[in-house]
């Protein structure tokens, strides 16, 4: 058995309202911003390997009296995860004790990433890591479950795949994936110890 993690919302709490918060006196107008200017839809480009440079180039001239806000937004990059969850990072120590090979394949801007190894050493356990902005494809598209199946050398009924977005659980169980659709990575111990029987 091996196992292919997501990130976000699994090792992570990301979420831009953390730094957002702070900047906008107005929760309407933070609302507005996370979902009319910077919003999930403008932020997976980068994640599917568009520059910063390129994202901020698009939305600026669109939303100008933005300008400051939009630039923060990937500056702050790291401002916006609150933390790790412990569970999911003991859950990996555990894996690895018992020499299970786990990796990663997280849909993740190419240049945010920069540093994170060194900055959450956890980051440095797994076998191996899939980055979505560093090969330009992204999640829930099959061509990456594929690329990741290749490199790592995966036999997908032999592989747990978790991650906290259904869309990606749906996508891996297309590849004959074995899933855990991950709510609460409180449950995540619980969840990987029913393969483990």
């Amino acid at each position: 058995m091996k196992f292919l993690f997501d990130l976000g919302g699994v090792f992570f709490d990301w979420d831009p309202n953390y730094f957002f918060k702070d900047i906008f006196e107005k929760d309407d107008e933070r609302k507005y911003f996370l979902t009319e200017v910077c919003n999930d839809e403008w932020n997976i480009q980068q994640d599917a390997g568009r520059t910063i440079k390129e994202a901020e180039s698009v939305l600026i001239p669109k939303f100008p009296q933005y300008e400051e806000e939009i630039k923060m937004y990937y500056s702050n990059h790291r401002r916006m995860i609150k933390g790790t969850f412990t569970s999911s990072i003991k859950v990996l120590d555990k894996l690895k004790e018992q020499n299970y090979e786990c990796y990663v394949l997280s849909n993740w801007s190419a240049e945010t990433f920069v540093g994170m190894t060194d900055d959450y050493p956890f980051l440095q356990l797994f076998d191996g890591l899939l980055i979505s902005g560093e090969d330009k494809l992204m999640k829930p598209d099959a061509a990456i479950y594929e690329l990741a199946i290749n490199r790592f050398n995966l036999i997908p009924q032999e592989t747990i795949f978790i991650d906290d977005k259904l869309e990606n659980i749906e996508a891996a169980k297309n590849l004959n994936l074995k899933t855990i659709h991950l709510v609460d990575p409180n449950r995540i111990e619980l969840e990987i110890d029913k393969f483990l029987v």
